[in-house]
């Protein structure tokens, strides 16, 4: 705990700095501090992006960022140490009983994080992704090694440029970080609506009431949180400056929505959002076009270029544009198999299944899911279907009317591609506030329930809890626990003990799990790493095994095509 608490020290100093430059950059006259810590989170996620192009993320790159910390501090302290003390001031106005649930869920959060990584993706892409960053950083064709390593996030380039892996190998905690922004964002918005009544305020501040959906999470870095805190904080600023919205609030927005693209391209309907108030704004936002058209083409260009370096096609998994097609392009067979794969994992059905059902098949399919999918799944549709009658009867406002449509077409989206409940849990947690909101918007019971809150939290944080009735997966059995082993030391960032055999395969020499069912899993051994079974899989029915391109890793791979019968 205490590693991390000191690392994330050194993370707040450092985002603060970026995130002033990137405030005075772009003129936002944005003074909250958690708004400036998402800006610098941003900033260094563009820089060490392209950073990785030419190489890794690793000691030169914090050499880098330490510099530019540096030039920024000393040419700016008495404007950057303002961020820190108006901070300090808001944080003392706070009322007593949230201040001391702002310092308890910052201690639960920092023990949570000190805990066994729980995501089962952790042991089958994020750990291998973040190394291959720290130790080569992009990699051309690396998708055709391991094909999750496709899905590298805008996120891990940040947990990459965060985890000072030359220093030390077990942090793995930002998603941690992004939660306690959410929270420190939220209490913020609650004080105030303690003030100002208004219920925007409050839908926004009730989010730590839901820190037990997000605690199992953030022992990993997984991208879904910070698509979950960064879409609250979009709502904010979409519903109030809805009606009249300034130039500067308009390219926070654009800067947000760019983000949680940029992390994870499933937040596609996000884009909506600077559309519609671009429209509704146009004579005031027109003559101030230029800089969020040349920020979303900077971000856009670095999001295709990634992908072209690491999966040889625009859009992960898909080839959109044929020309663009390289020779360690991502195979058709293979882009054909994920998309389907992903599409039946989102049924839970097998492909001869899928292909006899129709679409109304499906649905009532993905419905009656068991455990905890099918509680989500009929929860969405409980939601689409009740929240148009507290919209119209207690808010009927267009902003949220807006934020409505946008539910329903990603649960339409989804149902096209993987209709996965953790994709659409923004919306759930959302909408279920502001019914909440609706019917209990008085002080003392909504403090009630922030701090009742706290109760399943301390339990699912201290006791070990079976999964096995809720979780229709079986490597999602157990809840990670923190110990007080791990009070000093954070555990290390993977749950699994396994060793490696070293496995040679024409020019690929590369390390595979011993003793390991899960076919994705590949752990934390060095690099490169995949687990044998996959590699055998793919060759025995696409005829395709990966091979280096050169001799230096960094050159990346290619799917190389096999005879049949070859053993």
């Amino acid at each position: 705990m205490v590693l991390i608490i000191l690392s994330w020290i050194y993370i707040f100093f450092t985002t603060i700095n970026l995130g002033f430059i990137t405030n005075k950059f772009l003129v936002l006259k944005n003074s909250n501090f958690v708004i400036t810590t998402i800006l610098g989170l941003f900033t260094t996620t563009m820089l060490a992006s392209i950073w990785a192009v030419f190489g890794r993320i690793n000691i030169e790159f914090h050499l880098f960022l330490l510099l530019i910390n540096l030039f920024v501090f000393i040419k700016y302290k008495s404007d950057v140490l303002k961020i820190y003390s108006d901070f300090k001031s808001q944080f003392k106005r706070l009322e007593l009983i949230l201040k001391a649930y702002l310092i308890i869920i910052t201690f639960l959060i920092v023990a949570q994080c000190a805990s066994i990584p729980y995501v089962i993706d952790n042991e089958s892409y994020y750990i291998q992704t973040i190394k291959w960053l720290n130790e080569y950083g992009f990699v051309r064709g690396l998708v055709n090694l391991h094909f999750f390593l496709g899905q590298l996030s805008g996120w891990h380039v940040t947990q990459s440029a965060f985890n000072f892996s030359f220093l030390y190998k077990n942090f793995n905690d930002l998603s941690g970080f992004c939660l306690l922004l959410g929270n420190i964002f939220a209490i913020e918005k609650l004080s105030a609506y303690f003030k100002n009544n208004n219920k925007f305020f409050l839908i926004i501040g009730l989010l730590p009431f839901v820190n037990l959906l997000f605690f199992q999470f953030i022992s990993a870095p997984s991208p879904d949180i910070p698509v979950y805190i960064f879409t609250f904080v979009l709502f904010f600023y979409f519903l109030t400056n809805y009606k009249s919205i300034s130039v500067e609030n308009f390219n926070l927005i654009v800067l947000l929505v760019l983000f949680l693209l940029y992390i994870k391209n499933t937040t596609l309907v996000f884009v909506l959002i600077p559309i519609i108030l671009f429209k509704l704004n146009y004579k005031i936002l027109v003559k101030h076009s230029l800089k969020p058209i040349l920020l979303a083409g900077f971000v856009l260009s670095l999001f295709i270029l990634k992908n072209m370096i690491i999966c040889g096609s625009p859009v992960f998994p898909y080839k959109l544009f044929e020309f663009t097609s390289l020779e360690y392009a991502i195979p058709d067979q293979m882009e054909h198999f994920y998309y389907n794969e992903l599409k039946l994992y989102g049924y839970f059905v097998e492909a001869e299944q899928y292909k006899s059902m129709s679409g109304f098949d499906l649905f009532l399919q993905w419905l009656s899911l068991p455990k905890l999918n099918g509680l989500f799944n009929k929860s969405i549709i409980l939601l689409i279907l009740i929240s148009p009658f507290f919209i119209y009867k207690f808010f009927n406002k267009k902003a949220i009317w807006i934020l409505y449509i946008l539910m329903i077409l990603q649960l339409l989206l989804l149902f096209k591609t993987s209709p996965q409940f953790r994709f659409f849990i923004n919306y759930v947690i959302f909408f279920t506030l502001f019914i909440f909101t609706c019917v209990f918007y008085q002080k003392k019971i909504v403090l009630f329930f922030l701090y009742l809150s706290l109760i399943p939290t301390l339990l699912i944080l201290f006791l070990p809890i079976d999964l096995n009735n809720f979780s229709n997966y079986k490597f999602m059995q157990s809840v990670s626990n923190f110990s007080f082993r791990n009070t000093i030391y954070p555990y290390k960032n993977t749950k699994s003990d396994r060793s490696f055999e070293t496995i040679i395969d024409g020019n690929l020499k590369y390390h595979s799990p011993l003793n390991n069912d899960f076919f994705w899993g590949s752990g934390n051994g060095d690099l490169p790493c995949v687990n044998k079974v996959q590699i055998a899989y793919f060759k025995k029915y696409f005829y395709i095994v990966p091979q280096m391109r050169t001799n230096n890793m960094k050159d990346g791979f290619y799917p190389k095509k096999v005879n049949p019968n070859e053993p």
